[in-house]
């Protein structure tokens, strides 16, 4: 058994493999003094994914408790996420597992075929240090990158393998991880357990409840109406009256209200008070601008620029003259100074 591999894919059947030849189960992980340095790394995992976007490497050179640490570190990290069961805190921490991974794939080419098994993704090495995988793989994986480089249609394919360099192969595996950690959580932890868990559950639940404030433009305070920019107001007013808004209107106001932290249902009961309302056709739209329908963080809000080109900008006052983006508009309005940059 390799045993560094294990440790630096914790994922791998290994790592498993590992855990059980040195006879240690969930409940000793939990409570024994012996492992309390896997559960300060197993927080550290989760901490690191929330405020760095990174997960810190640990050296793993050496003594094989450290590395039977860092495969324990794992589990205790996906317990305490899935018994918080928060999309933001979900995504960001299989993002950070999964960039950890590409970032590890880089100096370790001989694991790639491993990882690959282990995902299930369809692909080999050549010769030549390119991959081929297979379409259909290629099209799970890939249907999140926006660029045009990633489309199908732009790729060599060979009898139904896609011609990749390695540095795009290991981007795939990435998203390939991640999708598989967001499907597997959250795991189901028995009651008994999660006393166990409860203090660095608070202690995660604080950590992001603090970001969360910090991304809001309303730090947490809720959406209020008397700061809303003319023309979102001007867009929700039409959706209440059962005005046909045009894809751009839609986009711009459940983009917005989703980033201003909105849930779904207070969304959508925007659109429900229209004599015409759909509400299968509107929870489609909805989901696929926040990224529920595939599992991103969902679409930006477009800004002045955009919407002025969209002929969307509504109502502009004296304040609208000073800022670039519906974002400014509220955080300056509502006291809560700058926010991000325009997207033309």
């Amino acid at each position: 058994m390799d045993t560094l591999r294990a440790a630096r894919y914790p994922f791998l059947k290994d790592a498993s493999h590992f855990i059980e030849a040195n006879d240690i189960d969930i409940a000793e992980l939990m409570t024994s003094p012996d492992w309390s340095d896997a559960r300060r790394r197993g927080m550290e995992r989760i901490i690191g994914s929330l405020k760095n976007h990174e997960i810190p490497d640990v050296p793993l050179a050496g003594a094989e408790y450290r590395r039977l640490e860092e495969c324990l570190s794992y589990p205790y990290a996906r317990m305490i996420v899935s018994c918080i069961d928060d999309r933001m805190l979900t995504k960001r921490y299989a993002l950070a597992e999964a960039e950890r991974l590409n970032r590890l794939l880089h100096d370790d080419r001989d694991a790639i075929p491993m990882v690959a098994e282990e995902l299930e993704v369809n692909a080999h090495t050549n010769r030549d240090g390119t991959v081929s995988m297979h379409f259909a793989d290629y099209l799970r994986y890939s249907y999140v990158m926006s660029a045009i480089e990633w489309k199908l249609i732009n790729t060599d394919i060979r009898d139904g393998y896609v011609l990749l360099q390695a540095d795009k192969f290991d981007r795939l595996l990435q998203n390939a991880y991640r999708l598989r950690i967001e499907r597997e959580l959250p795991l189901a932890v028995p009651n008994e357990l999660k006393k166990y868990l409860s203090k660095n559950i608070e202690h995660v639940k604080a950590a992001l409840m603090e970001l969360k404030a910090a991304l809001s433009p309303t730090n947490g305070e809720g959406v209020k109406d008397e700061f809303l920019p003319p023309c979102i107001k001007a867009i929700i007013s039409m959706a209440r009256s059962g005005q046909n808004l045009p894809h751009s209107a839609r986009f711009a106001l459940v983009s917005f209200l989703h980033t201003m932290g909105m849930t779904y249902d207070q969304i959508i009961s925007i659109f429900s008070e229209s004599p015409d309302f759909d509400e299968g056709k509107s929870r489609y739209q909805i989901q696929h601008i926040t990224g529920d329908l595939n599992g991103t963080e969902g679409y930006t809000p477009p800004g002045c620029g955009a919407m002025k080109t969209d002929g969307i900008c509504f109502n502009p006052d004296n304040l609208c003259e000073k800022v670039k983006h519906p974002l400014s508009y509220y955080r300056i309005k509502s006291g809560k100074g700058f926010g991000p940059k325009e997207r033309t």
